[in-house]
């Protein structure tokens, strides 16, 4: 049983059916499950990806360096929590969204002990804009605040019910992984979450989840504590 768990959606989750843009019917059928996990008394911390709208290894082709693209993928960060946030509203419960850039007039700052009092207050908290550093990955921004915000376990919500041996959509073979340690993640370089996340889960020692999201009711089972994807711990 997990009390205060920190959900990693991605971007393309909230897009339509090629995964771009943010889909109304997408967005909201996602919310109604977010806050099912939060009427079953759970605390709920999210980080959304943004490659739905932009990400630097899907555009390269643009032109624009790196650096500029990462900031340009934060941002896009930011329109989807603002937009999950508007979602979970309208259903009637409280959620703010707490960004690593300043952008006052539509979310506050991430000051991690003003995150924890709204999650005590149970109120869901997304955390836009990743870590506000380029380079680094939303893997590594939900691992980041999961350790800052004391987070009993990562949900890494996805499209595969859980880790396997090679992409199951490419390679019928492939085996599904019930448990893995850290280690043998690292080693044998599954590309799940990247290596940085994955390090920085197993030195703060907090599990990670892997899970199909599509799956009525998984987010709710998965914060249970059923028994259901790939456990990394």
């Amino acid at each position: 049983m997990y009390k205060r768990i920190m959900l990693k959606i991605s971007g393309e989750v909230l897009g339509n059916k090629k995964g771009t843009g943010i889909d109304p019917e997408a967005l909201n059928k996602i919310a109604k499950e977010i806050v099912k996990v939060n009427k079953a008394g759970k605390e709920v911390v999210i980080v959304c990806g943004g490659g739905n709208i932009w990400r630097y290894r899907d555009t390269k082709k643009a032109g624009i360096e790196r650096t500029t693209s990462d900031y340009m993928g934060m941002m896009a960060t930011i329109m989807n929590s603002v937009a999950l946030q508007s979602a979970i509203e309208k259903i009637g419960v409280h959620c703010r969204v707490a960004t690593s850039l300043d952008l006052p007039q539509i979310a506050e700052p991430y000051i991690r002990r003003r995150a924890i009092r709204h999650l005590e207050k149970k109120r869901v908290v997304i955390c836009g804009g990743g870590t506000g550093n380029p380079y680094f990955t939303t893997d590594t921004a939900a691992a980041l605040r999961a350790v800052e915000l004391n987070c009993d376990v990562i949900l890494k919500a996805t499209k595969v019910d859980g880790v396997y041996t090679a992409d199951p959509e490419k390679d019928k073979k492939a085996k599904k992984y019930n448990k893995l340690s850290f280690q043998e993640a690292i080693e044998k370089n599954l590309r799940v979450m990247d290596q940085t996340a994955f390090s920085l889960c197993k030195d703060s020692k907090i599990k990670v989840l892997v899970f199909n999201m599509h799956k009525k009711g998984a987010i709710l089972n998965a914060a249970r504590g059923k028994k259901i994807g790939t456990l990394v711990s």
